[in-house]
């Protein structure tokens, strides 16, 4: 285990039966930080969640947090703070004594207990409410009293089961900004479950994208957005056009890119890449830029407008080839059926070799 580690995983399983739900991860997060585990429903994030908090038992590796290893102690042994999806806040109980549940688990004095209780409210934002009940609160502020509830213990590791799913979309906006800020204002090291890729590039000082059971990219916001790993992570993580093409020249760091008879695409060249290659081209919605059509470039036409507020999604037919646009809009809108120019820079067009791996 590093020293910076807060968290370690090595070689981590999880199987039941014949299905293996967790293979091999390696994984080691530092103090203070704010990791999310991110993939499609049973990729294995929830079920290392779940074995880091005890609710599992890995079937094979070990699991380190704060220099110790727990996956071996029972979940009573274990100074982990959890959030789940529902809150799990005991109806018939007061504010006050949700919060100070752990606590008094945990046998600290009364006058201390209301002392810890008074500021896990204030980090979270609710001063006063300890005498209310949890059906007298919004969904955001029983998210909150959960919140306070996790941190009061101050446990050596946050973790968070997808705790936001069950919000409004505005509220739940507003709530991941609130949850980052308490955060950062406790320094408390943070695991963070979720499906939901705009709340991980939000969130996240670091994302780890899962794909059945495996880790395929671990990075910042910006590395696995802008520089996938694989083909998976690219479609999973926002908005791609994979298009296959075969290498047909190579000049000054640029590559021709022959995708059909009537097409070719300019990339940069990564250093592996050669003549005749096959590949497959990546290249980000948000950088298809289109044009009036007497501008140079490949030209299309618009057969889809998805209008979104302050920006808007196209389909455009480039003649058998499909591309997704998405823009800002300055002053119009592209109306199905118009012709446009649509520039691409070669910068931004990233290449995965046969196996779907990127090109480096």
């Amino acid at each position: 285990m590093t020293a910076a580690a807060a968290v370690d995983l090595r070689h981590v399983t999880l199987a039941y039966g014949d299905f293996v739900a967790v293979k091999d991860v390696n994984l080691s997060i530092r103090k203070g930080e704010f990791v999310t585990l991110l993939g499609p429903s049973g990729c294995g994030k929830t079920t290392i969640l779940r074995s880091i908090a005890g609710l599992v038992q890995p079937t094979g590796g070990e699991i380190n947090v704060a220099g110790r290893r727990i996956d071996n102690i029972p979940i009573h042994k274990r100074n982990i703070g959890l959030v789940f999806q529902n809150y799990a806040l005991f109806p018939h109980k007061t504010i006050f004594d949700n919060i100070a549940f752990g606590l008094k688990y945990r046998n600290v004095e009364k006058s201390l207990i209301a002392q810890k209780v008074t500021r896990a409210l204030e980090m979270v934002r609710l001063p006063g409410v300890e005498k209310k009940l949890p059906s007298e609160m919004s969904g955001g502020q029983q998210q909150r009293i959960a919140l306070a509830r996790a941190i009061v213990i101050e446990p050596d590791v946050l973790l968070l089961d997808e705790p936001l799913s069950a919000l409004d979309a505005n509220l739940r906006e507003e709530m991941r900004t609130e949850l980052k800020i308490i955060q950062r204002e406790v320094g408390i090291t943070t695991i963070f479950v979720t499906h939901d890729q705009d709340e991980a590039l939000a969130m996240s000082d670091r994302i780890v994208v899962m794909n059945k059971g495996l880790i395929e990219q671990v990075g910042t916001p910006e590395d696995v957005y802008r520089r996938p790993e694989s083909r998976f992570v690219a479609s999973f993580l926002g908005q791609s056009n994979l298009l296959p093409g075969r290498v047909t020249g190579l000049a000054d760091g640029i590559a021709s890119l022959r995708l059909d008879k009537d097409h070719v695409l300019a990339a940069a060249a990564p250093a592996s890449l050669g003549d005749g290659m096959a590949v497959t081209a990546i290249v980000r919605a948000q950088k298809v830029l289109l044009g009036p059509p007497e501008r140079d470039g490949l030209r299309g036409r618009i057969i889809s407008t998805s209008y979104l507020g302050g920006s808007a999604a196209y389909f455009v037919d480039m003649g058998g080839i499909t591309l997704q646009s998405i823009a800002t809009i300055d002053d119009r809108v592209w109306r199905e059926g118009e012709e446009v120019s649509i520039a691409i820079s070669p910068a931004d067009v990233l290449l995965l070799d046969e196996s779907g791996h990127r090109l480096k």
